[in-house]
């Protein structure tokens, strides 16, 4: 039997072992951070003490750096497989945390960058008060 050419298999397609994949993360919160209900630098420190790499918190080395961006933007690089997936879960965890839960929600305004907005809240009071 002859071998032939190899063919692509599912699942084949992500990184080999020993490639840095880089990947780059904003997150908007200055719509709360002008309001001054939400501390931009609180929730650096958050990120800094709860991000988990290989399983582990207080274990980002160089594989990922957390700045601020002035003006209530966090930018997070890591240099490693990363899910923007659990910086909107950290994110929530922290909101929650502030108690800032009920105000405040985490959108994808497009792909790696979140923000902070607020909910729309549509005024019944006129409502309430005729009872």
């Amino acid at each position: 039997m002859v071998a032939g050419p190899k063919r692509p298999t599912a699942g084949g397609g992500g990184p080999k072992k020993g490639q840095r994949v880089t990947k780059k993360f904003i997150i908007n919160a200055s719509q709360p951070a002008n309001d001054k209900i939400f501390d931009v630098t609180a929730f650096e420190k958050f990120l800094h003490d709860r991000i988990k790499v290989d399983g582990r918190t207080g274990n980002l080395g160089d594989t990922i750096q957390i700045s601020q961006q002035g003006d209530g933007k966090i930018e997070i690089i890591a240099h490693k497989e990363f899910s923007g997936r659990y910086l909107k879960y950290l994110t929530k965890k922290f909101l929650k945390k502030q108690q800032l839960r009920d105000w405040l929600r985490v959108v994808s305004t497009s792909k790696g960058v979140y923000e902070l907005r607020f909910f729309n809240v549509v005024n019944d009071e006129a409502d309430e008060d005729e009872d």
